[in-house]
This record gives structure tokens, C-alpha cells and sequence, in this order.
């Protein structure tokens, strides 16, 4: 059979994008296609836009608290209309420039929803009126759909938001309740909190960020950020009902909460309904598509990368996931993605980032008396001034057989830009007796991983 691409890549997502530049670049002649905006969650409706908003949170609350250096703050106005409307335009900016470098690669792009008809045909359908648009073929198929949010089997459930929603917002609510303890729903409590809305969140644990290490969890609810909001631990959603305007929750204890919004941020599950796989029964891995280590699933000419299979869901892997794969089949190479010391950050105020094993796993791995953990915990110098002072804590975990850093672990400002340096350690085989013998630059937050003794 002869195909009309040697590529077809489903989803203008990180990873989609990565690999049909990368193939493209090989001399392949690629297709891509996309429903909505190019740039897929990151771009569009994640990272991107969120950290813009982060931004914001964080000038907020550095002008609110400044006075201590001479700033005096005679009342700052913030204009949540104008913050959304100029997060959207570099949202569309961004994807713009994601379309005209697939254009210079002289990548098709088809817009719509793409469906399999056989495993090398896909059908372009228009998503208002379900028509078929196109249908292509192609020797590979790349599935990069990426995920979505997911929802609650509750009554009342399409009254609440999901962090899609957010970014089409034209202004912030006066009070909201988040739904969930991840990354997601602590990231917009840190925004919507510091940027004047009162926040009730909701969590069915004990502790915000289940999974990351416990004294990062125990350092962000201690924040002064965290403080302000009303955390209610160990309960679930019931169901909501619209009041005189408002949104009425109802706890799985009974206890009714009343906000103006509702934000469901319980977690992302792969968007693989409206692909049409049913028939060429892929081999799954629970809710996710079971690949191989060259992302291959199980039939041979279709492959999958992102946050639909069971690796770490980061843009920077997706990168690296559909990189590698153009570079093994479209210019022979033989590599794999190093899923080791992948770097990771929350970015509430102040921000969270991890590298390697948390205590928990170490222990859990090497068994406690083989761990040995070195922490501090203090006031950075940028709060000295500050009437509210959050803390920093620095941590690292060590092998004790063999001096080597199983872990970094660290709370307070900019530790997401220290924590990609450490990153490069761990790969290296970094020991605990490299850390002591660098020398420190003074006066930083980073040099405290260099200075701890135990």
C-alpha cells in the first residue's frame, strides 16, 4: 500500500510537536493533527498560562508586603480582567509561532478530531458537525492526544470548573472551593489566594501533595500562603446545587459549604475516547496505552508518547519522548529516554521542587538505617523585612554506604531554578562529600546545599 505520509501525528501537544519537527527535520514527510489551538496542554491551558498567573500572584504579594524596605503600598488595584485577557494573548502568540515553524518544516496541518479507520488511516472529523473532514494515511502514527481533566461522578458536577475553564475566565471569583491536594489544585490555590480570592480547598488525605516528601508537604501548609486558606482534610464531594446565584457543596459528612465557584482539580486521566481504538484492541496498561521502550505499542506501526502512557506526565519528557522517537525511526539512531532524577516543581508561593527519592522511598528502598538526611530550615534574607515570613527548608538524602545523593528536596523562592542544577548532579552519581567540598556563594538560598553537615 502506498501511504501519503510517513508520519501522521495526532495531537499538536509537547510531545506531538517534538517529534513531527524532529522528523520533519529528517527529510519525513509529516502530518499533524489538532482540534483546538497548537501547543496542546502546556501551552494552551497548563504550565504556560498558569505560571503567567503565578507571576502576577507573586508581584501582588511581594508589593503587599514590602513596606519594611520603604516601599510603601498605598493600596494596589488588581484588574483580574486584564490578566486573563493578556494571558490569552500570549497563549495565542505562542501557538502561532508553534504553526508557522511547522509550516517552514512544511508539516500539514489538518484541524479537527482525528479518528482511526484502520491502524494507517485516520479520519479528520469536523468537531461540530461530526462530519468526516479528510482521511490520510500513513507507514506511522503517532498518538500524542495528551489528557484532560478529570470529573467527579456527582450530582451537579457540570456546575464546577476544571483548570481548563480557568484560563477562559473574564475575572476571578470572590471566594471559590478547589477540589483536590495535587499540584494542580495547590498551584491555583497559591494564585487565586494571593490574588485577593478567599479559598476553601478540599482534600480526601490528611496532607496536601500526596507522594511528594513529607517535609515539603508539612513546609507548604505551614506557609503564610496556606495559613489564609481553609483546608478541610480527609473529606470527599457530594454533590453541588446552584443557590441565589452561588454554588452550594455538600461533604461527605454532611456539612454544606457555599462559594461563589468550584474548581475540580482531582486529576488528568488520558483523552483517548474519541480516538476510535476499540477495534484494533492496543494492548493498555490500566487507563493508559502500553508501549514499549521505543514507545511502539502493540501494533507495530503505531506508537504513543505524553500523558497518555504510564511515565512521568511532564512537558519536558513528552519532548524527549517524541525527540527520541523521531531520531530512532526516521535517522536510525538507537536511543531511550533516561527516566532517571527526572527535576520536578509546584509552583505554589513559595514554590516546590524535587529531584530524586523522597525519604519515604528511600527508607523504603535501602531501609532506614542505611538513609541519613541532612535538613535546614530558616528565613531567607528577601524576608527579613517582610511582616509575613515564610520559611526555606533544604534537604538531601543520602546513601549511607556509599555517600551517594538519593534525593534534593527544597521549599522557598526560585528553588525550581536551583533544583535543575541539582538535577545534573544526581545523573552525574553525585556524593554528599562532592556537596561538602564545593564552595558556597554567599549569600544565596543554594548555598545551603552545600554547607549542611551532619
Amino acid at each position: 500500500m502506498e501511504f501519503e505520509f510517513d508520519l501522521i501525528v495526532v495531537g499538536a501537544g509537547s510531545g506531538g510537536l517534538a517529534a513531527a519537527k524532529r522528523a520533519a527535520s529528517y527529510g519525513a514527510k509529516v502530518a499533524i493533527i489538532e482540534v483546538n489551538q497548537i501547543g496542546g496542554t502546556c501551552v494552551i491551558r497548563g504550565c504556560v498560562p498558569k505560571k503567567l498567573m503565578v507571576y502576577a500572584a507573586k508581584s501582588k504579594k511581594n508589593m503587599d508586603s514590602s513596606e519594611g524596605y520603604g516601599l510603601k503600598n498605598e493600596g494596589i488595584n488588581f484588574k483580574s480582567n486584564i490578566l486573563l485577557k493578556n494571558v490569552r494573548e500570549e497563549v495565542s502568540r505562542l501557538s502561532n509561532l508553534h504553526r508557522n515553524s511547522l509550516k517552514k518544516l512544511n508539516v500539514t496541518v489538518f484541524e479537527g478530531l482525528g479518528r482511526f479507520a484502520t491502524q494507517n488511516e485516520l479520519e479528520i472529523i469536523c468537531p461540530k458537525t461530526k462530519k468526516i473532514k479528510n482521511k490520510i494515511s500513513s507507514k506511522k502514527i503517532l498518538i500524542s492526544v495528551g489528557g484532560k481533566p478529570k470529573k467527579l461522578n456527582i450530582p451537579g458536577i457540570d456546575l464546577a470548573w476544571t483548570s481548563d475553564d480557568i484560563f477562559e475566565l473574564e475575572k476571578f471569583p470572590k471566594s471559590i472551593l478547589i477540589v483536590g491536594g495535587g499540584y494542580i489544585a495547590c498551584e491555583f490555590a497559591s494564585i487565586f489566594r494571593n490574588l485577593g480570592t478567599e479559598v476553601i480547598q478540599l482534600i480526601r488525605g490528611q496532607h496536601l501533595l500526596n507522594g511528594f516528601d513529607e517535609d515539603l508537604s508539612l513546609c507548604l501548609e505551614e506557609s503564610p500562603t496556606f495559613t489564609e486558606i481553609n483546608i478541610i482534610s480527609n473529606t470527599q464531594l457530594r454533590s453541588i446545587k446552584r443557590v441565589n446565584g452561588n454554588l452550594e457543596s455538600t461533604l461527605d459528612s454532611g456539612d454544606k459549604l457555599l462559594t461563589n465557584n468550584i474548581l475540580i482539580a482531582t486529576g488528568r486521566e488520558p483523552n483517548l475516547l474519541h480516538l476510535n481504538l476499540d477495534f484494533l484492541n492496543l494492548k493498555m496498561d490500566g487507563q493508559y496505552l502500553d508501549v514499549d521502550e521505543v514507545n511502539q505499542t502493540s501494533n507495530a506501526n503505531i506508537f504513543a508518547v505524553g500523558d497518555i502512557i504510564n511515565k512521568p506526565n511532564l512537558t519536558p519528557v513528552a519532548i524527549e519522548q517524541g525527540r527520541v522517537f523521531s531520531d530512532n525511526f526516521f535517522n536510525s539512531q538507537k536511543r531511550k529516554v533516561n527516566y532517571e532524577n527526572i527535576p520536578k516543581a509546584v509552583f505554589t508561593i513559595p514554590e516546590i521542587s524535587t529531584v530524586g527519592l523522597s525519604e519515604k522511598k528511600a527508607i523504603e528502598i535501602y531501609s532506614e538505617k542505611n538513609i541519613k538526611i541532612f535538613k535546614c530550615k530558616f528565613t531567607p534574607m528577601s524576608n527579613t523585612f517582610k511582616e509575613n515570613k515564610s520559611k526555606c527548608m533544604l534537604k538531601i538524602v543520602v546513601h549511607k554506604l556509599t555517600d551517594k545523593v538519593l534525593g534534593c528536596h527544597m521549599f522557598g523562592e526560585t528553588s525550581s531554578e536551583i533544583i535543575q542544577m541539582v538535577s545534573i548532579s544526581l545523573n552525574a552519581g553525585i556524593t554528599k562529600k562532592d556537596f561538602d567540598i564545593t564552595m558556597a556563594l554567599h549569600p544565596t538560598i543554594s548555598e545551603e546545599f552545600v554547607t549542611m553537615y551532619g
